[in-house]
């Protein structure tokens, strides 16, 4: 069960007699009583204080929508059976910018190779799960709720954490960046805003069966709020010339939330955090050198939040376009270059904001691309790939094993993962989030401590 209502805080209290009021004009009578009780639940929460994310670690995670080719990403330049499944798509050892004597980034990753070389980025090679899943949809779901490829969980990873480690926060404290709120942030107890722009301040309550599109309910009260809307700023979708067909991935979100749930996270928190997003992308200004997309607009945007001191632990931005069945020479170069750029751009920002040692970013994928080229120019659904963590105290280099290509230890044409990526979720948790993530995760995964 949820717990009776979700004010604990004075400060939630004080808005739910400035909403309260604000809204009284316009109200049917069952809110006014409804919230005649949140104003109750809130007056018996007295001080407690709500977690807050001002001076606490902050994570950023980063999708690459549609599955990224690792293999030309961290590229086996001396690899010999990379070279024979790749005639046309593999990279020779000329053309990759040599992390070591055998792998080399892709050549747009100059973002990745500097914050490597400055010792400020992770990767680890070879992630994925047991009975690994090639639809984009389902292997989604498995990455966001971190189940088994067997198993369908209601609720995110992050969603269990802030239902674990966050209690009475501020609806703030998971922000996305995109249209639609990902499946990992689904909670037993509702938090977590999707935006695309500050002026577009939204709240998913759906089921995504409507294709992404607004609930009814939602659409009054944003009409109820006078909210406006503005596209394509700083979404994280799809883009035309993107050479893939998934733009953006999530999963779905509903949660089974109840009516009074859903009540609290539109009528109450869209006036009040809106306002206080608007705010503070307004006054904050970001430093250093952005490319042009939608992931630099995205990650422009969670800079400037961070800067401003909005109380949130995890953001999450999305790029789409990863889906290289075709034309993957031109397509995957072209998003490596802005998703390199943009990363380095923006922990740059962040650190001139005095910031930089309490953000990490995590990227991740569906899945990797297979270890043959196609026929089209391309790679089609594969497994293993590697993972990228960078910011602020992370150990460094290498870590895991690169898997083997050799025919004969593929597995339907695809790599053999090394390191589970629960693994990596439970090291971000313990070691990043201060948290166990045995109940987060459902049960013990073995942490990959970096740092």
């Amino acid at each position: 069960m949820n717990p009776p209502l979700l004010l604990q805080t004075r400060r939630q209290f004080l808005r739910t007699q400035a909403l309260g009021g604000a809204l009284a004009a316009t109200v049917p009578a069952f809110l006014a009583h409804t919230f005649s009780a949140l104003h109750a639940a809130a007056a018996e929460a007295g001080d407690r204080q709500a977690v807050t994310g001002r001076d606490a670690p902050i994570l950023v995670m980063l999708q690459l929508a549609g599955g990224n080719d690792g293999l030309n990403t961290l590229v086996p330049y001396a690899n010999d059976d990379y070279h024979r499944a790749r005639p046309k798509l593999g990279l020779a050892p000329g053309e990759v910018l040599k992390l070591n004597d055998h792998l080399g980034w892709h050549p747009n990753l100059t973002g990745f190779r500097d914050l490597f070389e400055a010792g400020n980025l992770a990767v680890i090679q070879g992630v994925g799960y047991p009975n690994p899943n090639r639809s984009h949809f389902r292997s989604t779901e498995i990455w966001q709720t971190a189940a088994d490829a067997d198993r369908f969980e209601k609720f995110g990873w992050l969603g269990r954490y802030f239902d674990q480690a966050c209690p009475g926060a501020d609806p703030t404290v998971g922000v996305s960046v995109g249209r639609q709120m990902p499946q990992a942030f689904a909670a037993q107890t509702p938090k977590g805003v999707s935006l695309e722009t500050p002026g577009s301040y939204r709240f998913i309550a759906g089921d995504g069966k409507d294709g992404g599109g607004m609930a009814g309910t939602e659409e009054s009260y944003r009409r109820m709020n006078e909210m406006e809307e503005t596209h394509g700023l700083a979404g994280g979708g799809g883009d035309a010339q993107a050479g893939g067909s998934i733009g953006s991935l999530h999963g779905p979100a509903h949660a089974g939330i109840s009516p009074l749930d859903f009540l609290e996270r539109t009528a109450m928190d869209a006036q009040v955090s809106s306002d206080k997003i608007r705010a503070i992308s307004q006054k904050i200004k970001n430093s250093g050198e952005y490319p042009t997309g939608n992931l630099a607009n995205s990650l422009k945007l969670v800079a400037r939040l961070i800067g401003g001191g909005l109380p949130t632990r995890v953001y999450y931005v999305s790029q789409g376009g990863y889906d290289t069945h075709t034309n993957q020479v031109n397509a995957q170069p072209r998003l490596l270059r802005e998703l390199g750029d943009s990363l380095k751009a923006f922990l740059a920002d962040v650190r001139a904001q005095g910031n930089y040692e309490r953000v990490r970013v995590v990227t991740f994928s569906e899945f990797g691309r297979r270890v043959a080229e196609n026929a089209s120019g391309g790679t089609d659904h594969g497994a293993a790939a590697p993972m990228f963590i960078a910011g602020g105290g992370v150990k460094a280099g290498l870590h895991g094993q690169a898997p083997s290509l050799s025919p004969a230890d593929l597995v339907n044409g695809d790599p053999v993962f090394g390191v589970d990526f629960r693994a990596v979720y439970a090291g971000v948790l313990e070691d990043w989030l201060h948290t166990p993530s045995t109940p987060i995760l459902g049960r013990q995964f073995t942490p990959l401590h970096l740092g």
